[in-house]
């Protein structure tokens, strides 16, 4: 079977509005809604949404009790 050929990946730019800083981590869109109020996204929302360095780590700290929550399998 033939591979896809991909170009060359451009660095993502983070989604949240009036942030230029290059994306790292991507998270889904639907796990994000809510985490962070306050915070708004460009444009249209896909199914994931790339965040720089800094508004990745402000998510963590936000739903850091829920993911603990989740891991316990309550």
């Amino acid at each position: 079977m033939a591979e896809r050929h991909r170009g060359p990946e451009e660095p993502e730019v983070c989604s949240v509005s009036g942030c230029k800083r290059e994306g790292e981590r991507s998270v889904s869109s639907k796990k994000f809604q809510g985490a962070l109020p306050g915070v708004e996204l460009k444009g249209e929302v896909g199914r994931r949404i790339h965040l720089c360095r800094e508004h990745y780590r402000d998510y963590r700290k936000k739903t850091k009790e829920e993911r603990e929550l989740d891991r316990l399998g309550w």
